[in-house]
């Protein structure tokens, strides 16, 4: 994940019991990137693929346990809910996710 803009590292950092995208960002494809980026007024966060398919789930209605047991299911991996977490813990202090 390429992080482009600045961190304020004072903000809280708890995850949401359902964790979604701020309405400040949109999640998206861009052909340009050949990879899911987050716009924002300021400028654009080129996201990897992983950090791409944990921000999809972030709707609102899913809860952090639900997001990590959907991509281990998916993806056929055990053990990654601490980082699930700690990307959303990241997500919550750039204000990526409310």
């Amino acid at each position: 994940m390429t992080m482009t803009e600045p961190t304020d590292p004072t903000t809280l950092t708890d995850v949401p019991e359902r964790p979604r995208l701020s309405r400040r960002f949109r999640l998206q494809y861009e052909e340009a990137q050949l990879r899911h980026v987050l716009l924002y007024p300021e400028g654009m966060v080129q996201l990897n693929d992983t950090a791409a398919e944990i921000l999809k789930r972030c709707n609102g209605e899913q809860t952090l346990d639900a997001i990590v047991t959907e991509l281990e299911t998916a993806f056929r991996v055990q053990g990654i809910g601490p980082q699930v977490r700690s990307l959303l813990e990241e997500g919550v202090r750039r204000g990526w996710i409310e």
